[in-house]
């Protein structure tokens, strides 16, 4: 199966599971800037929840991201976790893909960059396993919580009738996610909403603290146990009138107090270096979505990526 996406010759990497596929096109047409983004170790990219690598083979949750990097020489791997399941499970399965990564390139390390849950996920495996992580980056992701998670956490009943809609739906859809993207992945919906909920963030960041402000809208760490951490969110939410997902956003913002991207406080987004937390992106704008429709008046995501991997470079990772 490792031949079954390839585009162009094979520069980095596509694992989705059990690296089941390969395919960032190639360096083919760089004709300047060739090694921008051309960082020491990999770059990882680890999505957020109800995400995916690739649908159908061709839709990208990264929308042009990976290609963007890949054309300044980075090599790129994009993983595929449970689209709904709790930060350690998420996690474990991310070190599993991280360990095929580390064996397939022999870099001892890797870059990981998480958005949304994602970020959460990243942080678990650079807890757990600082020995194969030069950094970690989280983009848009809730490390205080996030206030629509302690909405519905705490309008949900557990073992409520309401509570099993929820759950059902939820992990149909990322079962579903899964298959199109090709895994099969368990699916815990109720967990997930608890990892990403005020209080399981409280308990989470008890265990792995690394990187996490202690004031509430402050920086964390910028280095724990040989491992760089960053940041950047974003505080827009109608950023473009023909993306389609902009009034869903709109409204699941109203939930709260502070700016935020539609699902993320701009505070409770900060962990480690601070790059910036008010880009005017909303939470799909951070990774180019949907197709690429972000505002026109503000840094476009794929050049966010490309200036952070120079970064990383630059700081010799």
């Amino acid at each position: 199966m490792m031949g079954d996406r390839l585009r162009a010759v094979v520069v980095g990497l596509v694992v989705s599971g059990w690296l089941t596929a390969t395919a960032v096109p190639a360096q083919a047409w760089c004709w300047w800037n060739c090694n921008y983004t051309k960082t020491k170790y990999p770059i990882v990219l680890a999505h957020g929840m109800a995400g995916f690598d690739e649908l159908f083979g061709v839709f990208e949750y990264w929308f042009g991201i990976p290609g963007a990097l890949d054309d300044g020489g980075a090599t790129v791997f994009v993983t595929s976790v449970s689209q709904f399941n709790s930060t350690e499970a998420r996690g474990e399965q991310l070190i599993d893909q991280v360990e095929q990564i580390v064996a397939i390139t022999g870099k001892p390390k890797v870059n990981l960059i998480g958005h949304s849950h994602g970020g959460l996920d990243v942080r678990y495996v650079a807890a757990v396993r600082p020995d194969l992580v030069a950094s970690v980056t989280s983009v848009g992701s809730p490390h205080k919580g996030a206030d629509l998670a302690d909405y519905l956490s705490d309008n949900i009943e557990g073992g409520s009738f309401a509570q099993g809609v929820l759950a059902f739906f939820a992990e149909s859809l990322g079962t579903v996610l899964g298959l199109l993207s090709g895994s099969t992945d368990p699916q815990d919906a109720i967990a997930g909403l608890d990892s990403l909920s005020s209080s399981g963030m409280a308990t989470f960041n008890a265990q792995y603290p690394q990187g996490v402000p202690t004031s509430s809208c402050g920086s964390g760490a910028s280095s724990v146990n040989g491992v760089r951490y960053y940041s950047w969110s974003g505080t827009g939410v109608l950023t473009n009138a023909f993306d389609i997902s902009d009034p869903a956003l709109g409204l699941t913002s109203l939930f709260y107090s502070e700016s935020n991207d539609g699902l993320v406080g701009r505070c409770s987004s900060h962990l480690g270096t601070v790059i910036r937390d008010n880009y005017f992106h909303n939470h799909l704008d951070e990774v180019n979505q949907i197709l690429g429709l972000v505002s026109i008046f503000e840094s476009n995501p794929k050049s966010v990526f490309r200036a952070h991997a120079n970064r990383l470079k630059k700081a010799g990772l």
